[in-house]
């Protein structure tokens, strides 16, 4: 056999759900029966991104990229690709941009294309629990020359040039808050890496870890240096044990290797990192309430200032980014800030990474130029909606961020632009929203996650959350009003300008924006309590239409007795009994029951 084989496969939490683990024992087991185990080479990967085609595996040479496969496939896969070098077509990802020329078979062009990956540019690629994999590309070269060639004010300098924000969600610049920690005097100084992402539906920062996790332990060491600090610490929640085992692995690989510990590379300078597990309380995720609960106590936000750079964890000056930050860190100073800060839009340089999910055909990772729109996104990377449904809204910012409605998709993403247009960028959550959703209903959604992850410090966050979310309630079971419209919006304004953290300033954002950009919905349900999407169950209202032909399936099974009628005759339903179960609708087999 002219050249070797090398299979990829992704060893992410949604490919694990989809059996890749069993999927290598297969793959394994048919390497031993042709007798290639030394001709074809396995490795793991972390998520690729494309979550939805999971269980994904490349082989190369070809750079074919499978998915949606079994492990009954492999067989097939091996036979066909491995030993006759013909691809199994319909297992490539997109095969509308199938080239076969010459043996090179590339995937789904679209999704890929159209991305830049910069913080996930190791994912997917390397073997996350093998130091050599990421060495070996330029990992830990960037350490390696700040230690040798550069400052600290120098490396400080070029993180302020580069234009690089905190990818937490404030977009704070990253190079002034290194600036201010290093200018403080102390004994000790910490650096903190908030891995706690509590947002529904994102997966980020979980992702990014297990993928590359040295490119986090490489950042952290680079900023340990230019502050002055010898400490760092990775908090990260437990949910995310994949991600807890490879951060911990990284550190320990990277310790032996001599990144870490004392007397790093040879320049004197010291430095170590541990890992703190936290318990998934979505507040935590505010930088003060991390470092409180770091320090062993309940995790709540205290007032600022002083800010963490002047008193952070335990009193001491403290530098704290996120996963995503982090991962950009070695990049800068390799590749140099110019580059770096030609990328995106004049306030907004570089990447984001966003998690897409929701009612989008591609779900799954994806990392963009700032600038890139909404529209491109959802339509052009996302492959636009499932089954031909109407697009409604995106909800950006995870549940602290806003829902757009069409008019919006043409929107930059940048922090300035999703600010104007009523929503932020947050840590990268991306949900998109089809006709089939109620807008209220989202809202209430959202509002009811805020309101249960209160810490309860602050009276309008722990108060106005549970206020906002009965008049929500009430409004999705038909007894709302026009007034509770508007003190939906008084409410939420009144919170956004009095709570403690960013956390409690931005609860109200889903209610607002969906009553800014949604407003008929909200009526429907007041004045003519309808809910379009026939999403909230106490507004629905189910008839029997002629196509009934009498079986009584509905009559037996509705726990109401609210259903009545002769043996093959029409049936009825009494709306005065009816509880609105939906039992009905679903026992029916001939389509006889509408919902409205």
């Amino acid at each position: 056999m002219p050249a070797r084989f090398n299979i990829t496969l992704c060893d992410g939490p949604s490919c694990i759900h989809k059996r890749s683990k069993e999927i290598v024992l297969r793959i394994e087991e048919e390497l031993k029966k042709h007798a290639l185990t030394d001709k074809v080479g396995i490795n793991l990967s972390g998520c690729l991104g494309m979550c939805d085609k999971g269980p994904v595996m490349i082989i190369n040479p070809g750079y074919a990229i499978y998915g949606s496969f079994t492990e009954e496939d492999v067989p097939e896969i091996i036979q066909q690709h491995i030993l006759k070098k013909k691809p199994v077509v319909r297992f490539i990802v997109d095969e509308d941009h199938l080239y076969n020329r010459f043996f090179r078979v590339f995937g789904d062009v679209n999704f890929f294309g159209k991305q830049m990956r910069i913080a996930l540019r190791n994912c997917g690629i390397i073997d996350p629990e093998n130091i050599d994999d990421y060495i070996s590309l330029r990992g830990y070269e960037a350490l390696a020359r700040v230690l040798t060639d550069m400052s600290p004010a120098k490396v400080i300098a070029e993180i302020k040039k580069s234009g690089l924000r905190g990818r937490g969600g404030a977009g704070f610049p990253t190079g002034i808050k290194w600036e201010l920690t290093a200018k403080e005097k102390s004994d000790e100084k910490y650096v903190i890496c908030n891995a706690d992402e509590g947002d529904p539906g994102a997966f980020m920062d979980r992702s990014a870890i297990e993928g590359d996790p040295h490119t986090i332990v490489e950042g952290m060491v680079i900023a340990g240096f230019a502050i002055g600090a010898s400490r760092g610490i990775v908090y990260i929640r437990a949910e995310y044990p994949l991600a807890v085992k490879r951060i911990k692995k990284a550190i320990a690989e990277a310790r032996e290797s001599g990144f870490l510990g004392e007397n790093i590379l040879g320049s004197g300078f010291n430095f170590e990192i541990e890992v703190r597990l936290g318990a998934g309380a979505f507040v935590c995720g505010e930088e003060t309430a991390l470092m409180l609960s770091i320090e062993g106590h309940r995790g709540m936000p205290r007032p600022r200032p002083p800010f963490p750079s002047v008193s952070g964890l335990f009193g001491k000056p403290t530098l704290i980014n996120n996963v995503e930050t982090w991962a950009n860190i070695p990049v800068i100073i390799l590749d140099g800030a110019s580059w770096f800060s030609s990328l995106g839009t004049e306030k907004s340089k570089g990447t984001k990474v966003f998690a897409l999910a929701g009612k989008v055909k591609n779900t799954g990772l994806v990392e963009v130029p700032m600038g890139t729109t909404l529209r491109q996104i959802i339509y052009d990377i996302g492959g636009g909606i499932p089954g031909d449904k109407q697009f409604k809204a995106v909800q950006t910012g995870g549940p602290s961020g806003g829902c757009l409605s069409e008019e919006y998709l043409d929107t930059k993403i940048d922090y300035e632009s999703l600010a104007k247009a009523g929503s932020i960028m947050g840590s990268g959550g991306m949900i998109v929203i089809d006709e089939d959703s109620c807008m209220v209903n989202i809202a209430k959604f959202f509002l009811e996650f805020t309101q249960n992850e209160s810490c309860g410090k602050c009276t309008p966050c722990r108060e106005g959350t549970k206020r906002m979310l009965e008049i929500l309630i009430r409004i999705t079971e038909g007894k709302g009003t026009e007034k509770d419209i508007d003190k939906l919006q008084r409410l939420g304004n009144m919170i956004k300008k009095a709570s403690l953290c960013g956390l409690g300033q931005s609860a109200p954002n889903p209610v607002l924006s969906t009553i800014k950009n949604f407003r008929a919905e909200y009526e429907e349900h007041v004045h003519n309590k309808r809910c379009r999407a026939g999403v909230c169950q106490h507004l629905l209202v189910y008839e029997v239409t002629d196509k009934c032909v009498g079986c009584a399936a509905c009559k037996k099974a509705c726990p109401a007795d609210a259903v009545s009628g002769s043996p093959k005759a029409k049936h009825h339903i009494d709306i005065n009994k009816c509880i609105k179960c939906g039992v009905c609708f679903k026992v029916c087999k001939f389509n006889a029951i509408r919902k409205s």
